[in-house]
C-alpha cells in the first residue's frame, strides 16, 4: 500500500494536512491500542466521536491527547460527544460546540466545530455522530450543511460516524454538496465496521470543493498501525485523509 503523503507546507501557502475521524466508544475499550493508533497515523487533526461525555470526561480525554501527542482542541460532554483534537501546527481562530435538537427517548446529538489555520490555508472543522433514527439522521445531515456554510470560511471539512452506508438518504445529501474523500481517493481499507469483520462504511470524511483529496481510506497495513490495535482499540475502524488545502 502506498503511503499517504506527510503534512506539510507548500510554497504557495497551502496546507497538506492528514485528518483522522474516529469513533472511540468513550474510552471503555485499550486505550493504550487507541492512542498507538492515532499517533502512528501522525495526524495534524482528529475528529473524534464518543468522547468521554462523564466524570473526569475531561481528563480522559486530555490524557488520550497527550499519549497521541495532540491537544484539545474542542468538544466532549459539551458536544454531546464529538470533540476535535489537533497537533501544535494549527493554529485556532475560533471554535464553537453545538447541541442539536433533541428527539424524545433519542440520545442528545451535537457538533464540534472550529476555524483554524495550517500556514496560509485556513480551514472549518467540524466533527458529528448522526443519529440511529432515519429522519433525524437526514435532519442533521441538513444542519450539517448549514453549520459548514455559515462558517464563514472557503474550506472546510466535516467527519464522524454517520450511522449510515453510502447509499442512505443522508449520506447522499452530504455527498450532493461535499465530496466523499473516500469516494474521490481510496487508500487503505474501505469497510470501518465492525473491526472484527469489517463489512459497511459508516464512517466518513466530506471535504467542501477546492479542497484537493489525496488519499483516504482505513489506515490498515500503515507503518505503526497493527490490526490486532485497531481491533482493541475501539468498536469502529477509523478513516484517515490527506488532503491539500488551498491557501486564502
Amino acid at each position: 500500500m502506498p503511503l499517504l503523503p506527510n503534512s506539510r507546507t507548500e510554497p504557495d501557502g497551502s496546507a497538506v494536512i492528514r485528518v483522522l475521524s474516529y469513533n472511540i466508544r468513550s474510552m471503555r475499550d485499550d486505550t493504550d491500542a487507541l492512542a498507538r493508533v492515532i499517533r502512528s497515523c501522525a495526524p495534524d487533526l482528529v475528529l473524534v466521536q464518543e468522547a468521554p461525555r462523564f466524570f473526569r470526561w475531561r481528563k480522559k480525554l486530555a490524557r488520550l491527547a497527550r499519549a497521541a501527542d495532540l491537544v484539545i482542541l474542542t468538544g466532549g460532554a459539551t458536544a454531546a460527544g464529538p470533540a476535535i483534537l489537533c497537533s501544535l501546527r494549527a493554529t485556532i481562530e475560533r471554535t464553537e460546540d453545538v447541541l442539536l435538537p433533541l428527539t424524545p427517548g433519542l440520545h442528545r446529538r451535537g457538533f464540534a466545530t472550529a476555524v483554524v489555520r495550517f500556514a496560509g490555508a485556513r480551514l472549518g472543522v467540524l466533527s458529528c455522530h448522526l443519529s440511529l433514527q432515519k429522519d433525524e439522521r437526514y435532519e442533521q445531515g441538513g444542519m450539517l450543511l448549514d453549520r459548514l456554510a455559515g462558517m464563514g470560511v472557503e474550506h472546510a471539512i466535516a467527519g464522524g460516524d454517520l450511522n449510515e452506508r453510502p447509499d442512505g438518504r443522508t449520506f447522499r445529501r452530504l455527498t450532493d454538496g461535499l465530496t466523499d474523500c473516500w469516494a474521490a481517493a481510496p487508500w487503505g481499507g474501505e469497510h470501518t465496521w465492525t473491526p472484527a469483520d469489517p463489512y459497511q462504511r459508516i464512517d466518513a470524511i466530506f471535504a467542501t470543493k477546492g479542497i484537493e483529496v489525496l488519499g483516504c481510506g482505513v489506515p490498515t497495513g500503515h507503518p505503526g498501525v497493527t490490526g490486532t490495535d485497531l481491533r482493541a482499540a475501539t468498536d469502529h475502524l477509523p478513516v484517515l485523509a490527506a488532503l491539500k488545502v488551498p491557501a486564502g
